[in-house]
C-alpha cells in the first residue's frame, strides 16, 4: 500500500476530465495509505507498552566477555530476587552457570529464570545479554504528519564496499552486515544519497535492508542521533522508502541500549519532517 506521492506541476493541455481522474486516483492513493500508517502506528505503541522485549522492560545489556556476574548484589547486573549466577560463552554458546548446574541459553532465544528474561544475542565470539523486567516509563512515541511527498520508490545502486562487518543494530546489539549500495533520493533542496545496509547475515531470514539517518531535524523536534528506515522491494530492482515510516533506534526509549555509530555520508542537509519524533522530557 506505499505509494510514491505525486508532485503537481503545471498541467498543460490536459482535460478538466483527466485532471479530475488524477486528482481522485491520488487522494484515493492517500486515503488507503493513511489508514494503514496509522494502524501501524497504534500497533508499534501496543508493542512498546505491552511486549516483554519492549525495549522499555530492558534491565540490562552487556557483552558477555569473560562472563558475568548476575544476583541481589551482582558486580555486573545487579537483580533483585535472582539466584546468584554467572553466565559464561564458551567456544560461542551461552550458559547459565549455577553452583553445578549448566543451562544452555539459545542465541535470540529468550529464557525466563526467577522473574526475569534473559536473551543471549550478538555474534558468536563476541555475545551479549539483555535482561528484561516488567515494562517501565513507557512513553507512547510521537509523529510528525504524514506527507505523501516523502514516498519513494528507487532503484538501489550498486554498493562501494564487499564483504560483512560488525556494526550496531538499531537494537544496540552487535550484528552482522554488508553494504547493499545506495538510493537518491530527489527531496527539497537537492538530491540525497544515502548508504543502504543489510542488516544481518546472508543466512539470516529476517535480514533488512535499512538507511540509519541524520537531518536537520535531530535534537529539534527528531531523535539526535538519528533515526532508520526500512527498504521494501517494489519489483524490477525498485524499492519503496517511505520516510513516514523512519523510527528511532532503541536508544531513544532506553539508555540501556547504545546507539549505532552514524553511517558515513548518510547526513541529509534538508530537513525531515516525517517519521517518528522525539520529546526529552521523562
Amino acid at each position: 500500500m506505499r505509494r510514491r506521492g505525486t508532485s503537481w506541476a503545471p498541467l498543460r493541455g490536459v482535460s478538466w476530465a483527466s485532471l479530475l481522474f488524477l486528482l481522485t486516483s491520488h487522494v484515493s492513493r492517500l486515503t488507503c495509505q493513511t489508514p494503514d500508517l496509522t494502524r501501524e502506528r497504534a500497533d508499534y505503541a501496543a508493542w512498546l507498552a505491552t511486549a516483554p522485549f519492549s525495549p522499555f522492560a530492558a534491565i540490562a545489556l552487556q557483552p558477555i566477555g569473560p562472563g558475568l556476574a548476575l544476583g541481589p548484589d551482582a558486580a555486573d547486573i545487579p537483580l533483585a530476587g535472582f539466584p546468584q549466577a554467572r553466565v559464561v560463552e564458551e567456544r560461542g554458546a551461552v550458559f547459565l552457570v549455577r553452583n553445578s548446574e549448566r543451562r544452555a541459553l539459545p542465541r535470540n532465544r529468550p529464557v525466563t529464570v526467577g522473574g526475569y528474561r534473559l536473551l543471549a544475542a550478538g555474534v558468536a565470539g563476541r555475545s551479549q545479554l539483555v535482561v528484561y523486567g516488567t515494562p517501565r516509563r513507557v512513553r507512547q512515541p510521537g509523529y510528525y504528519p504524514a506527507d505523501s511527498g516523502l514516498r519513494f520508490t528507487v532503484p538501489l545502486e550498486p554498493p562501494e564496499r564487499r564483504g560483512t562487518f560488525r556494526t550496531l543494530g538499531t537494537d544496540g546489539l552487535e550484528t552482522e552486515a554488508s553494504e547493499a549500495g545506495f538510493v537518491t533520493l530527489p527531496l527539497a533542496g537537492g538530491r540525497a544519497r544515502l548508504r543502504v545496509y543489510k542488516m544481518g547475515s546472508d543466512e539470516d531470514d529476517e535480514a533488512e535492508l535499512q538507511v540509519f539517518f541524520r537531518d536537520s531535524t535531530n535534537g529539534h523536534g527528531s531523535y539526535p542521533a538519528g533515526r532508520f528506515v526500512t527498504l521494501d522491494p517494489a519489483g524490477g530492482g525498485q524499492y519503496r522508502v517511505d520516510l513516514n515510516r523512519a523510527r528511532n533506534p532503541f536508544c531513544a526509549y532506553n539508555t540501556v541500549y547504545p546507539c549505532p555509530p552514524p553511517w558515513p555520508g548518510n547526513s541529509i542537509a534538508a530537513r525531515i519532517a516525517a517519521g517518528e519524533r522525539y520529546d526529552e522530557r521523562p
